[in-house]
């Protein structure tokens, strides 16, 4: 199977090309552009490289967010018009739980990325006979009050910490605590379209595709014009 991978989640984003379940051609997005100049050229040279044709690719993967509103939505909207011109099915997936699927499979897992503002996206998980589940929604929050989460619902169980933010985690208020532990932190790949490609493909096997009408994205965080009609919420979340 060759699937084509988009995550324009935030400015660290991505484009992957991946060849029976393996990568063989990433385009970082390392530049000032944003993703509705940078992201057909991007897709164009990764393709290239992977000796792939838009023809060729038999899945479109796609991160829902959370993230930024401008980037993830320039993602959506791009997969929907490929889907619809080639006819290829896509598979919308989280960025957090694309990261927090990133190494062996067990215990409690916490993905989380810088959300600016003082805040982090977060994702806590847990594996489950063999299945990777929810524990909490995906939140925006401060990273001391998402580290308090984890030790509510952990206690004392080890957990994996999937970041690609370290610093957040290991300055926040309670990460004594976990360290002591022995819960691991791990700086995450930058290539998340990789990991968002490998479990779109996994979801492909099963049949689980998006419809594209249906493709939607999971912000979490309220727009400002939302904030500013609404007034800010009262959870941190």
């Amino acid at each position: 199977m060759i699937a084509l991978a988009l995550d324009t989640s935030e400015a660290r984003g991505s484009v992957a090309v991946r060849r029976d379940g393996r990568t063989v051609a990433v385009r970082p997005h390392e530049v000032a552009a944003d993703y509705s100049s940078w992201l057909l050229g991007a897709t164009e040279d990764a393709l290239r490289e992977a000796a792939a044709t838009m023809k060729s690719v038999e899945l479109l993967a796609v991160s829902t967010g959370p993230g930024s509103f401008t980037g993830v939505r320039v993602g959506l909207t791009t997969v929907k018009a490929w889907a619809e011109v080639y006819g290829k099915p896509i598979v919308g997936v989280s960025r957090l739980e694309s990261m927090a699927r990133a190494g062996e499979p067990c215990g409690f897992v916490a993905a989380s990325y810088d959300a600016q503002r003082g805040q982090i996206f977060g994702g806590l998980y847990r594996w489950v006979d063999g299945a990777m589940k929810a524990v909490e929604a995906e939140m925006v929050t401060a990273p001391g009050a998402f580290v308090a989460l984890v030790e509510e619902k952990a206690g004392t169980e080890s957990v994996r910490w999937v970041t690609l933010d370290p610093q957040l985690i290991s300055s926040a208020a309670g990460w004594g605590v976990r360290e002591r532990r022995g819960d691991r932190l791990i700086a995450c790949t930058a290539d998340v379209a990789s990991l968002i490609g490998e479990l779109a493909e996994e979801r492909a096997t099963r049949g689980e595709f998006t419809d594209a009408l249906e493709l939607d994205a999971n912000y979490v965080r309220r727009s400002d014009a939302e904030i500013l009609w609404k007034g800010p919420a009262s959870s941190v979340r």
